[in-house]
This record gives structure tokens, sequence and C-alpha cells, in this order.
């Protein structure tokens, strides 16, 4: 009997591994067929076979990313040979002069901005992990707000949402996850609360960034349209829609963690893996010196990030002085490259690249332009346009889908120019629900402490109610436009 009980012991995880694969297989398969249902029930003659190929990797793209049936940085990976493929197949025919031009686009997107800003911030992350100063900025985000669970949360994300409304909310979110790592390491594997704080300061790290005109690209996008069309909107008639708003958003989201994930908790005491700030003495010069390299690096890589409008150096040029700096100090070793997450930047570039599909082919605009067909009333088209915004934010950069909707929400809605930019641009910061919806929720992700349905419950709240509330707040203060 021990030994029927001892070989059955040993079969069960080969039994689920089985189970797993089939498991993965059957969503893959079901993912393809809905793709292919979906594309065909969308389908109008007048789309190309370029269109028709970006939607149906747009409906798989989204299929394989819930239901986790592949990894998600393989997906990304994905999208890269879908796209060069297909778009290689339908222009090598209609253009076969150029028909490299048109998916370079796709492949440079392993370039782009937003890659090179990720990365600084996972160099600066690595730094402050290296030498500790992760424990202070953490200690400094909770030190007047006590040792409860719900309250050292509320802390840490109203400092990520200060945060990201002055400097990119990449690299605030980069900054707060590197510094709240040594307290997550003390936590048990799996904890509602590690999952609340990263949730969190992910959330807050977008949503922070409605609060002033440089706190998110949307917002400047916006800001620009409305100065086009006669209505003068500057960085202090933003910040008193944008700063409430984002405050408000942020504290309902940190209301929605807390009851999902912290409900009944005791106080926690704020401990560290490997804490040594308790005894400066014992730490050698170099270590010293080191922590001043750091944070001289983090210092002046945060001075060129706040004053960007003044010298005009992209933050992502900014990004390379960490990644310059603190490998030629031997701050990061090759080692420490070789830990840094690059799966995460391959999923990021695969929804880049997505993103780039969707608006170069124009299929944004080709479905967003039937809505001119319909006579709907303007507080519907407004709250069409808040969930769309929303909607599209989810599976492409929130700055294209500014670029592609706020245009077109000024045509539809030219006798009051002021409402629809200022909801699209707000909502287009709001999307939560997938790991490759915004940046910080990709470095939350990173971490290895979640898992894609983890992000659904807020990203799903959000984005129900963000709309409504932001739809609200924008048509009560337009008045003071």
């Amino acid at each position: 009997m021990a030994d029927s009980r001892t070989a059955s012991q040993k079969l069960i995880p080969n039994m689920q591994r089985v189970v797993d694969i089939q498991e993965k297989i059957i969503f893959f398969l079901f993912s393809v067929v809905l793709s292919f249902g979906l594309t065909y029930a969308l389908y109008e003659p007048a789309m190309n076979q370029a269109q028709v190929y970006v939607l149906f990797l747009l409906f798989l793209a989204i299929g394989l990313w819930v239901t986790e049936a592949i990894p998600p940085f393989a997906v990304g990976l994905m999208v890269f040979g879908f796209l060069i493929f297909a778009m290689n197949s339908y222009y090598s025919k209609v253009d076969p002069e150029n028909v490299q031009s048109y998916y370079a686009g796709y492949i440079n997107s392993w370039s782009s901005s937003v890659i090179w800003l990720m990365l600084g911030g996972f160099f600066i992350a690595e730094a402050l992990r290296k030498t500790n100063l992760d424990q202070l900025v953490f200690r400094l985000s909770i030190s007047r707000f006590g040792t409860k669970p719900k309250f050292i949360l509320l802390g840490l994300m109203l400092t990520t949402a200060l945060l990201s409304m002055v400097m990119s909310n990449t690299a605030t979110s980069a900054l707060m996850i590197a510094s709240v790592m040594p307290f997550i390491g003390t936590l048990k594997e799996g904890s509602p609360m590690t999952k609340a704080i990263l949730l969190g300061i992910s959330g807050a790290a977008s949503i922070g960034g409605m609060g002033t005109v440089i706190g998110s690209p949307p917002n400047a996008i916006a800001v620009e349209a409305l100065n086009n069309h006669g209505v003068a909107v500057g960085f202090l008639e933003w910040m008193v829609v944008g700063f409430p708003l984002a405050i408000l958003l942020t504290l309902l989201f940190w209301g929605l963690l807390s009851r999902r994930f912290l409900r009944g908790t005791e106080e926690t005491p704020i401990r560290f893996e490997h804490d040594d700030t308790g005894q400066p003495d014992s730490l050698n010069r170099l270590e010293r010196l080191k922590k001043r390299i750091v944070l001289a690096v983090l210092g002046l890589t945060l001075l060129l990030w706040l004053t960007e409008k003044l010298h005009g150096i992209p933050a992502s040029v900014v990004s390379l002085l960490p990644i310059i700096l603190l490998t030629m100090s031997g701050i990061i070793n090759a080692d420490d490259v070789r830990r840094l997450p690059w799966d995460t930047l391959m999923l990021v570039a695969g929804g880049l690249a997505l993103g780039l599909a969707i608006k170069e082919t124009g299929l944004a605009s080709f479905y967003v332009e039937r809505i001119q067909e319909f006579d709907l009333n303007f507080y519907v088209l407004v709250l069409f346009f808040g969930f769309l915004t929303l909607i599209l934010s989810n599976v492409m950069s929130n700055t294209a889908t500014a670029s592609i909707l706020i245009p077109i929400g000024i045509i539809l809605t030219f006798q009051n120019p002021v409402v629809l930019p200022l909801v699209i641009g707000l909502c287009a910061s709001a999307a939560l629900f997938l790991p490759i919806s915004t940046p910080p929720n990709a470095i939350a992700y990173s971490t290895g402490k979640l898992s894609q349905k983890d992000f659904r419950f807020g990203g799903m709240a959000m984005g129900l109610l963000s709309p409504l509330i932001i739809t609200l707040f924008v048509l009560l203060s337009t008045a003071l436009f």
C-alpha cells in the first residue's frame, strides 16, 4: 500500500503538468477560433487586406494575453513576426518597391523612446537595490502613515501619484517599485499585500499622470489640439481639472485594492531583507562612495526629467545617463544586466508594434469614422469616446490612442470642442487591465510577483468607473474655460 501511495504521489505532478499543457493548447485554439470569428463579424468590403490582418492579430493577441496560453513576452514576439510577414505579403503586391518601409516601423519599436525610458528606470532600480538606497525611499514614503497595511498602501500610492505628475510615470513606477522590493521580500510568497502594493503603485503612476500637462503625453496632445482650435488651456487650467481627478481616482483605486486584498489584515512591522541601514559605521568607504554615485546619478536624472521643458532633452535620452554612468562606475555589472527583465521589454515592444499597426493601417480611424454616420446625443458621444479611449489604451499606446481620437473628437463636437479632448486625454491614463496596458503595469509584472489575472479586478473596476467620473467632472469643470 505504501509503495502504491508513493508511486501515485510521484505521478501527480506529471499528470498536473499534462493537464496544464492541454489547458494551454485548448486556450490557444480557442483564441485562434474566436479571433477568426470576430474578424469575420467585423469585416467590411471597404477594408484592405492589411487592416484585416491587423484586426485578426489584435483579437488574437488580446485572447492570448488574457488566457495566458503562451507566455506574455512570447505574444509580443508573435506580434512582430506576424506583422512583418503579413505586411510583406500584402505590400509586396501593392507597392513592391517600398515594401520594407511599411514594416520597418514595427521593428523600430524595439528602439522606441518608451523602451529606453523603461530601460533607464530598470538600471536605476537595480542600482538602488544593490546599494540599499531603495529602503530609504520606502521609509520616506510611509513614515507618516503608520503600520496598518491599508495606510502603508495609501502612502505609497499618494507618493507615486504626486511624483508621476512631474516626471515620467514609467520612471516613477520603476523607482517606487524598486524601493518597496526589500519590504516585499519580507512578506510571505503570494501575500495579498504584495499584490496590493505592486498594483497600487503601477495604477497610481498612470492615474497620477492626469494631474499636470507634463504628467502624460495624452495630456499634452489634448492641450495642443485645444490651443489650435482657439481654446487657451495652460498648465494651471489643466491642473484645475486634472489634479483633483488624479487624487480622487487614486483614492478610489486605493479603496478598491484595500477591499480586495487587505480586508481584515493586521498591522505589519516594517522590516527589510538585509536591512543594514541601522549600522552605517559598518559600511566601508567603497560602499559609501557607491551610494553617493547612485544618489548623484539619480538626482541628475530626476532634475533633467523634471526640467525637460527648459533644456529640451527628451526623457528617453536622459535615461541614457543612468545606463552609461552606472555601468562605467562599475555599480551595475554584466551579471546585473543579465538579470534585468528583458522579457518585459519584449512584451512592451510587441504592444507598441501592435498599436502602431492599428494606427498606420488606418484600422482605428476606419471604425471611429463610422460613428459619424449616427446622430448621437452629445453626452452619449462623450461617454462613448471615454470608454473607447480606455479600451484602445489597454491594447495600444495611450499616446497613439489620443493622437487618433482627439482630432476626430474635435470634429464631431465642433460646437463644444473643450469637453471631448479633455475626456479622451484623461481616460487614456486610466487603462489598467493588462500588463501591456501601461509601462508601469509592465514594470510591476516584471517583478514576477503578479500574474496577468491579478490586473483584471482593478482594471475592470477602474475601466467601468473612470470614464463616468472623468466625464462628469469635466462637464462640471468646463465653465472654468
